[in-house]
């Protein structure tokens, strides 16, 4: 399948739905709404050719980082790099399995992954730590991006993390946060308010932008906004999402956090997903 156009992208993550939705439905275990949520701005980055890696040489000096925080989402990165081919596709049978290097939360040993995450709150500061040292090495065609997700943003970390980042004029650094307003215990704004939210962010200093985080041509277009930029300021996209995107019965749904559909419903998933 050719990725040279918006509509192949869309089809993409079509796909990369249906192989995480059934991947989590025959392993019986997994976070399937935030990764749905984070799909299109995965394959964003990815195929469309955001981030500077490559499969064949995925430990180049050369690369962009890619820092997956919510690793709770993980089966969605291993989806897409087994796509482009950094592992074989026959690996995601054993996710989630014994001695499998496809766990639940990313690992370090599978090529593409750079950090293993899961443990929310601390993938902005080591993105902020890669991107300063490569500033001291003046890297300079080379970037860091950070994805986390909304709930994640309750950790005193991640904002002593944006204060380092502007502090040390990281504008090689651009986070992207999966904003799909639910956490594993409820919507964000009932447990503790994040809103006003893009204006937190400005505070600490950095650059802003909002997007429909499931329309790959703008994310692709504020992103590259914010490679261009470069003015002395870490960058943030706040994608809006929905968590359980492309699933009817899932979308906007507390329960499918880490709920499992039964594979009688697979059906109706894939239907869906068509």
């Amino acid at each position: 399948m050719k990725v040279s156009n918006f509509k192949n992208l869309d089809l993409i993550a079509k796909k990369i739905r249906r192989i995480v939705s059934e991947t989590i439905v025959y392993a019986g275990k997994g976070h399937i709404g935030g990764a749905l949520s984070c799909i299109d701005i995965l394959v964003a980055l990815y195929f469309g050719k955001l981030l500077n890696v490559n499969s064949k040489n995925p430990n180049s000096d050369k690369r962009d980082r890619f820092i997956f925080s919510k690793g709770h989402a993980s089966i969605a990165l291993y989806v897409v790099l087994s796509e482009l081919g950094f592992f074989s596709k026959k690996e995601l049978k054993k996710f989630n399995k014994a001695n499998s290097k496809i766990a639940e939360h990313p690992d370090t040993r599978l090529p593409g992954i750079e950090i293993v995450s899961g443990s929310l709150g601390h993938g902005l500061g080591i993105g902020g730590g890669i991107a300063f040292a490569k500033k001291i090495d003046k890297k300079k065609n080379t970037n860091v991006f950070v994805l986390m997700g909304d709930g994640e943003c309750y950790e005193g970390s991640v904002w002593e993390a944006a204060m380092f980042a502007n502090h040390h004029n990281l504008d090689n650094l651009i986070a992207i946060v999966d904003r799909n307003n639910l956490t594993v215990l409820d919507f964000t704004e009932k447990i503790i308010k994040l809103n006003p939210f893009k204006k937190k962010w400005l505070s600490f200093g950095w650059n802003v932008l909002e997007a429909d985080g499931h329309n790959i041509n703008e994310i692709q277009k504020k992103i590259n906004y914010f490679k261009k930029l470069r003015n002395g300021k870490p960058s943030v996209l706040i994608a809006n999402t929905l968590k359980g995107k492309g699933i009817s019965f899932m979308e906007n749904q507390i329960k499918w956090h880490h709920g499992v559909p039964s594979k009688e419903l697979l059906k109706k998933m894939r239907s869906d997903l068509k």
